[in-house]
């Protein structure tokens, strides 16, 4: 080849490719030992070990492959790769058989790669990968015991937490929790593995829908090292199913050596089960141990908010705020996506929640102007229409309704979203001052624009209920149940609905029950199955359920069935003693005040 074809075969695209091929090797390639280099200033020259039909075969290969033949290219890459031992040049090999969607051919690259370089557990990774996306799991078993006895013992366990997640790929789980639990038999009964192991094979039998097993595993991992954070995240994941998992979860929060960050984990898994008052409880032991820490303080904030304690959760929103703009790259900042122009960083994200909080918090207390204030503080676009929707709220609240609809409507539609979304801020305006008449007829409307929307259809059934179309709700509730057979929320509001009426009770405790297996621990369908079970008469029931829901979430209509039951029961101190934490929280609450005066016990 001349100098002049070189240069016109450097000015090929795929010259890059091959460039960068050479380079690696070149890099990783080990010369012959040098004679001892005479004593200078100067760095001795290490030249490469890549002799020139080496280099020929692996820029044809590059050629072959640019010209759209990656079966050649790879076969060429592949036996360059063979004679060489190159790293490099199997990971290329493998790469071309990849991007050309050669499955068989990959893995034969790998298999070449590990027979070459044993010690490879690079090779062993891509292999997994591979049979996994190809659905052989039968295959997996020899490559994940080479993974882990080709890993240093000092990093094994670590390596073995991490084979779940990439398990869960596999489309027969239990397959493949069997042969996990096959691979680490010999690692749960060694020193220094025995936890990880465990903890392992739990939660791939979680994920193959064995909570039983896992829950197992996770308490025997606990015994073996009372420090396990992996046994602690499993018993996380598996509270929601099994409540027993929690004791693990709490036991391990009582040693002096506890991670902060799982309980914070705990919080979390608290708040998705909507138990409030209890990640509450633990939200503020995370405060008080790292009050250094902004994103706590937010949650906190909110979950004071949504339970009505609302001068502890200004102060804790205040103390988020503070904290973000005294440190704003320490608030978990995160760079906007370069492809998005309305990408937001995080710190941003939570200063914008923050201050809607504390406008809502104002509002609440009725302090509108402070409310405004605030809600003038956020500069963020993508929350444009909640910003309007919380002024018009303000509007309205003080009797300037036409207004307050008009400042909904006229907010700009960015996205073609934005015009159902205007649709249902209008009608939640509208439900916050009780106009339930005008609400409906918005979300008729809606209903009419955008038919067959189960979440639109939800919300006008509530808003027939509350002005006594009884048939239009059950009728719409059942709509979206065939639209949508797991939406909870319309199993149970159509029970309860029956359940208050004192009609078709057994009806409405399948409804009911159908709505708790969609949503586990929910306490407001847990306050529904207990308010259906007085309705039956079980009152010992009714009273054990409803007590659950009101220690996961003291709310005031909550409260209200609850002192119900206890009135019946002759506990009538206590049922005062409820209602009136009840009245503390809301008041204004439709539900507490009707079975205040039903009751006659005001």
């Amino acid at each position: 080849m001349t100098v002049s074809s070189l240069r016109r075969l450097a000015a090929c695209p795929w010259v890059a490719g091959a460039t960068l091929v050479l380079l690696c090797h070149a890099a990783s390639a080990q010369p012959a030992a040098p004679p001892t280099p005479p004593k200078t200033d100067k760095p001795p020259v290490v030249n490469s070990a890549i002799d020139a039909p080496l280099f020929y075969q692996l820029l044809i290969g590059e050629i072959e492959l640019s010209a759209g033949q990656a079966g050649n290219a790879y076969q060429i890459m592949l036996d360059a790769a063979r004679r060489t031992r190159d790293e490099q040049l199997f990971r290329r090999a493998t790469e071309i058989a990849l991007q050309a969607r050669a499955g068989e051919q990959a893995l034969a690259a790998t298999r070449a790669w590990r027979a070459a370089r044993p010690e490879s557990l690079e090779a062993i990774r891509l292999q997994l990968q591979i049979l996994l996306s190809m659905n052989r799991a039968n295959e997996l078993a020899e490559p994940i015991r080479a993974l882990i006895a080709g890993t240093p013992a000092a990093e094994r366990a670590v390596v073995i937490g991490t084979l779940p997640r990439f398990l869960q790929r596999a489309q027969d789980k239990r397959q493949a929790a069997q042969l996990l639990d096959d691979a680490l038999q010999p690692y749960a009964a060694a020193d220094g593995t025995r936890s990880a192991a465990r903890a392992a094979m739990g939660r791939m039998w979680f994920a193959a829908g064995d909570a039983e097993r896992a829950l197992l595993l996770a308490r025997q991992a606990l015994a073996e090292d009372p420090g396990s954070t992996a046994a602690v995240l499993l018993a996380l994941e598996l509270m929601p199913t099994r409540p027993e998992a929690e004791g693990l979860v709490t036991g391990y929060l009582k040693t002096s050596k506890a991670d902060p960050a799982l309980r914070r984990a705990y919080a979390g898994t608290l708040v998705t089960m909507q138990r409030y008052a209890d990640a509450i409880g633990q939200l503020e032991q995370v405060t008080q141990l790292q009050p250094e820490l902004a994103a706590p303080w937010l949650t906190l904030g909110a979950l004071q908010l949504e339970l009505r304690q609302n001068q502890a959760a200004e102060s804790s929103l205040q103390r988020f705020v503070q904290l973000v703009q005294a440190q704003p790259a320490a608030a978990g900042a995160a760079a906007p996506d370069d492809d998005d122009d309305d990408a937001a960083s995080a710190p941003d994200q939570g200063l914008t929640q923050a201050w809607l909080l504390l406008a809502q918090a104002a509002e609440q207390r009725g302090d509108y102007a402070t409310a405004e204030a605030r809600l003038a503080r956020v500069d963020n676009p993508q929350r444009a229409l909640e910003v309007q929707t919380r002024r018009a709220s303000l509007l309205a609240r003080q009797g300037r309704v036409p207004q307050a609809r008009e400042l909904v409507r006229s907010a700009p539609e960015r996205n073609p979203g934005d015009a159902r979304a205007k649709l249902l801020a209008e009608a939640q305006v509208l439900r916050e001052i009780k106009q339930w008449s005008e609400a409906y007829a918005v979300l008729d409307a809606a209903n009419q624009r955008f038919p067959n929307d189960a979440d639109l259809l939800y919300e006008q059934a509530m808003m027939a209920e509350k002005i006594g179309q009884l048939d239009a709700m059950e009728a719409q509730l059942r709509r979206v149940i065939a639209l949508k057979p797991e939406h909870a929320h319309a199993y149970n509001a159509l029970g309860y609905s029956l359940a208050d009426r004192n009609l078709r009770l057994a009806e409405a405790k399948a409804l009911i029950e159908r709505a708790l297996q969609l949503t586990p621990g929910d306490p407001f369908i847990t306050d529904s199955l207990g308010w259906v079970e007085f309705r039956l008469g079980n009152r010992d029931e009714a009273l054990r359920l409803l007590r659950q829901a009101y220690q996961a979430r003291p709310d005031a209509e909550i409260g209200a069935h609850l002192g119900e039951v206890l009135w019946a029961l002759g506990q009538k101190d206590e049922a005062r003693r409820i209602w009136a934490e009840a009245g503390q929280r809301d008041a204004t609450n439709d539900v507490l005040r009707d079975t205040l005066v039903r009751l006659k016990a005001q």
